[in-house]
């Protein structure tokens, strides 16, 4: 029946199927809660994001580097979701299947307009759409930078091709738009310039113009013989035999190599917008201190851990089984295992290019694998996992575009090829839908993602430690300790465990056991702030004040315009009978935050105990001003006001 309708019904069709069969897949995500990995970062504990959109909010998020990143547009989608749905999970979750949905549209019509050839690309775009492992990426709030960086990628192929087809200065710029766009959503747009120089080889064809080299070839030998016809014929057909094979091959080398030459140029103002991004994204990360140097993770055991994940992405793609959150590092991978996956890759790609002339899809598919790959495949590495499933959302799309014309290639001529390719096809999408289905529900919170994440590998230090900061968030305050010391158990020397693990300690009054895994935070990470701020404040709230002013002044020496940070050594100093050093310290804390009501207010007493009564009764009014019913504010200029009389009578 599909057959019969015109083309551009059956892109409409297609397009209503794949977005029914999307949105039931994930619709679930509507009921699901933040996860706390990354959401409190990107949403809860952001108050730019939670202010909504505001010209503060776009200055913030065009200028700053926050989480480790710089990607002001993933900011600026956080801050509108908030103006429409509020702090509604559900209303978050429902926009990052909306860009999945819309992208996946993107992709088909792409390829359908770049090949013609209308299954395959359904085929493409329906694995890309319900494929268990590009799960993470679209029920994760967090990773609105994925489903939103690939809107824009897709958006970019489409105004390519649309240059391509009609060089035009204006398609290329909207081209160039978008992929700036993206880039400023997720810098893993940096690898697109190189897949668009693959798409120019196949599909678009770009490294051949009019009559090939070869073909003219063939009408010159034709032109010989006929020439010939009289003389010896099979010496003439001898030495076009033994001669033309050899000139054609270099002549076609020569002349693809000068046709690429363009392209490249061409892409030259894609490439500086990816160097330029890349400067930013290693500054943000190791000011962040998310990458883990060469000191830490020697080079071999990145080079190995990437070969592996090579194999293993494939490996997950063709049977999904066991995808976690959090796969941890191995520490070491066995060496035949590493060599296993260095020959399979080297052995795919010498096939890829061999089977170039009769398919280049096979290469086109597997270099946009391994290429789209390389900025998240660990060389530089960054967190602590060993790979992820988010980072396949771009890249699969190269080996499903190898399986969707690989595979009918290869049965084009076995009885009921048709038949069988869409019954395998149509068993196919089922299955991963099914899947799919399942690990969504994966993600409906941090306790059924962490214990999914324990269900199916082992050794996982993070999500014992996130399933323990949930647990205790729910009151599981005895579980939750458990999980924590798993997760210290198997990566004693990450200090952020000890951390989380300290805090709860003392948010339950068990100041000395907190004091020891504070300590131990600082130990392993010596200029870990906030673990120096917490600290000193268990320490105060002990008496041993001395010591509690070492790490407050350890945390302003790494961060020396924090507030708060001045404010508790304020108090401390007071408590000491240091009155000018908290005066000082106060003063500090009010210029760097004015609204800081509290701060004014102490400050204040700290100036009337030293018969500074004028300048006291300024700070409890402004503290008052800031807040309207500040008892202690009013309390304490109410006695300001009557000594000062009492001074003047």
């Amino acid at each position: 029946m599909v057959v019969n309708l015109s083309e551009s019904s059956q892109k409409i069709l297609v397009c209503s199927i794949l977005s029914i069969m999307t949105l039931a897949v994930f619709w679930q995500v509507k009921g699901h809660d933040f996860v706390n990995m990354d959401d409190r970062t990107y949403v809860l504990a952001n108050r730019h994001v939670l202010s909504g959109l505001t010209l503060d909010g776009l200055q913030w998020a065009v200028t700053s580097v926050y989480a480790t990143n710089w990607h002001p547009m993933t900011w600026l989608s956080l801050m509108l979701d908030v103006n429409l749905f509020g702090v509604n999970a559900g209303g978050f979750h429902l926009v990052n299947v909306f860009f999945h949905i819309v992208s996946t549209l993107l992709l088909f019509l792409i390829l359908n307009r770049m090949t013609r050839r209308l299954w395959r690309s359904v085929f493409v775009a329906a694995l890309f759409a319900l494929h268990p492992l590009h799960v993470e990426s679209v029920a994760w709030i967090a990773e609105r930078k994925d489903v939103l960086s690939a809107f824009f990628w897709m958006l970019t192929l489409g105004a390519y091709v649309l240059y391509v087809e009609n060089k035009c200065l204006d398609r290329y710029l909207v081209a160039l738009f978008f992929f700036a766009l993206g880039l400023m959503a997720k810098p893993i747009l940096v690898t697109l310039p190189f897949a668009l120089l693959l798409l120019d080889v196949w599909p678009l064809d770009r490294l051949s113009a009019g009559k090939s080299i070869r073909n003219r070839s063939v009408e010159t030998v034709e032109k010989l013989t006929k020439k010939g016809k009289n003389k010896k014929k099979g010496k003439a057909k001898e030495v076009v035999v033994r001669t033309t094979p050899v000139a054609v091959q270099s002549a076609d080398a020569s002349m693809q190599w000068m046709r690429l030459l363009p392209l490249i140029r061409e892409k030259i103002p894609f490439f500086v917008l990816s160097a330029v991004t890349s400067i930013i994204t290693v500054y943000a990360q190791q000011h962040g201190y998310a990458m883990v140097f060469m000191e830490r993770m020697s080079l071999f055991m990145r080079l190995s851990n990437a070969l592996m994940s090579y194999v293993l992405y494939i490996g997950k793609a063709i049977w999904p089984q066991n995808l976690s959150v959090f796969y941890p590092y191995p520490g070491a991978w066995p060496l035949w295992q590493v060599c296993g996956a260095f020959l399979l890759i080297a052995g795919v790609t010498t096939t890829a290019f061999y089977c170039v002339k009769r398919g280049p899809y096979l290469m086109v598919g597997w270099l946009w694998y391994i290429g789209t790959l390389v900025p998240v495949i660990g060389i530089m590495q960054v967190g602590l996992q060993a790979m992820a499933d988010r980072y396949t959302y771009i890249p699969l799309i190269g080996l499903f575009i190898m399986a969707a014309w690989g595979v009918p290639e290869l049965l084009k001529k076995q009885r009921h090829a048709k038949a069988v390719l869409f019954t395998v096809s149509t068993l196919t999408v089922a299955c991963l839908t099914a899947v799919t289905w399942t690990q969504v529900g994966h993600w409906r919170n941090s306790i059924s993602l962490f214990s999914h994440a324990l269900a199916v590998t082992n050794n996982n230090h993070l999500a014992h430690n996130n399933l323990g900061a949930a647990m205790y968030a729910s009151g599981d305050k005895e579980r939750a300790f458990f999980h924590f010391a798993e997760a210290i158990r198997i990566n004693p020397r990450y200090s952020k465990y000890h951390y989380i693990l300290a805090n709860c300690l003392a948010a339950n009054n068990r100041t000395e056991e907190a004091i020891t895994q504070y300590t131990e935070a600082i130990k392993l990470e010596p200029d870990f702030f906030d673990a120096h701020i917490n600290l000193g404040r268990v320490l105060a709230s002990r008496q041993e004040f001395k010591e509690a002013a070492f790490h407050y002044r350890e945390a302003l020496r790494f961060k020396p315009k924090t507030a708060v940070v001045h404010y508790d050594l304020a108090i401390v100093m007071a408590n000491q009978g240091e009155r000018e050093e908290a005066e000082r310290h106060l003063k500090e804390a009010v210029r760097l935050q004015p609204n800081f009501a509290q701060a004014h207010n102490d400050l204040g007493i700290i100036l009337s105990m030293q018969g500074k009564t004028e300048e006291g009764i300024v700070h409890f009014r402004e503290a008052l001003r800031l807040k309207p019913g500040y008892a202690e504010a009013n309390h304490n200029l109410r006695l300001a006001l009557e000594g000062r009389g009492r001074k003047q009578k």
